[in-house]
């Protein structure tokens, strides 16, 4: 049967949004707590799983690093959620079945890109 697996990650950046209206509380650099869903799709083998939660831990812990306790700015030029997203799903790209990759900003805030979307 084919299903979905999500694996979430924490990571702790901060962040200026320059491309914000003078003014703009986002524009001053501030810090948050994101996490991160890596959601695989497949089937399952012979032992019922998609793929090893340990596994997709180890290919994710990398790019987990690069960006854990940063200034996002160093990496992106404008570290809004929707260009970290985009740029996790590039860096994560080898994941097996890999088809959505979701930063969540806040607890009520996120970007999700998808596969085919």
């Amino acid at each position: 049967m084919r299903m979905e697996l999500t694996k979430s990650f924490d990571f702790d950046a901060a962040h200026s949004l320059p491309a914000m209206p003078e003014g703009h509380k986002c524009r001053r650099l501030h810090g948050h707590t994101y996490r991160v869903d890596v959601t695989v799709f497949g089937t399952t083998d012979d032992s019922g799983i998609i793929i090893d939660y340990g596994v997709l831990a180890e290919m994710v812990a990398p790019v987990i690093a690069m960006v854990d306790h940063t200034c996002l700015n160093d990496l992106l030029p404008n570290p809004t959620t929707e260009m970290l997203a985009l740029w996790f799903w590039h860096e994560l790209a080898s994941v097996p079945g890999i088809i959505a990759i979701t930063v969540h900003e806040s607890a009520t805030t996120c970007c999700t890109v998808r596969m085919g979307a």
